[in-house]
């Protein structure tokens, strides 16, 4: 359980900000009485996860500068979302026709890369989180990930993607079909949110969905996301 004070500190926001979503109850959170609220680690972490994918461009980039910054403190570098991807991590057609499909495809693809401690448990994860809520961003991407973060899931980090053949409806607030999925396995929050928050960014700043659709084969994807994120990075520093 964390204070306000530390919930705030580990999701980088301001505590008034945080007290505010709490009186309001759209974060969980305890009431211990009149401005004094506690968070249970494990669902503040879900729900910083559902608010990342929901914010606004120019708010989204804020935070996500924030990140940048933080981790350059703490390395001395910039992560690059690209390095978590492998091509043999890319399936250019996903064949399945719905959601519970792709998932379990996905699931099948994270574990061919040898990572994937439990893959049932990441399949039910993956499926308990888009009953809470779709990952699925519009413009035909999704960004699948666990309900809730268990760094010991994995034995590091990695990204995997998945092009489905033809479009699935799979939730998106636009009411479009979803073509595009890239599934998150980090072994920390920190690093996953990051990833996230560089996704979004990637797929509704630049042209990389439109591009990955095209691409003919894994190799070409690969390559195509990480000249994106060059781009993307170029463009964030002063």
């Amino acid at each position: 359980m964390l204070d306000l004070r530390q919930a705030a500190r580990h999701l980088h926001m301001d505590e008034n900000e945080l007290k505010h979503f709490a009186q309001r109850g759209e974060v969980p959170s305890i009431n211990r009485g009149g401005d004094v609220f506690v968070f249970e680690h494990r669902l503040l972490d879900e729900w910083a996860q559902r608010r990342l994918l929901d914010l606004a461009p120019k708010k989204l980039t804020g935070e996500h500068r924030l990140a940048m910054d933080e981790r350059r403190r703490a390395r001395g570098e910039d992560m690059r979302v690209s390095e978590l991807l492998r091509p043999e991590a890319i399936a250019p057609v996903l064949t399945a026709r719905n959601r519970g499909g792709v998932l379990r495809d996905m699931t099948d693809l994270a574990e061919s890369t040898g990572l994937v401690y439990d893959p049932e448990l990441l399949f039910r994860e993956l499926t308990a989180r888009e009953e809470v809520a779709s990952t699925s961003v519009g413009g035909g991407a999704a960004f699948l990930h666990a309900r809730f973060h268990d760094p010991y899931m994995v034995q590091e980090s990695f990204l995997a993607l998945g092009r489905a053949e033809r479009p699935v409806f799979f939730g998106s607030q636009d009411g479009e079909g979803t073509d595009l999925f890239f599934l998150i396995c980090c072994t920390d929050h920190a690093q996953h949110l990051h990833v996230l928050a560089r996704l979004c960014l990637l797929a509704h700043g630049t042209h990389l969905l439109q591009d990955l659709r095209e691409a003919p084969d894994a190799e070409s994807m690969h390559a195509l996301l990480s000249a994106a994120e060059t781009v993307f990075l170029d463009g964030m520093r002063p």
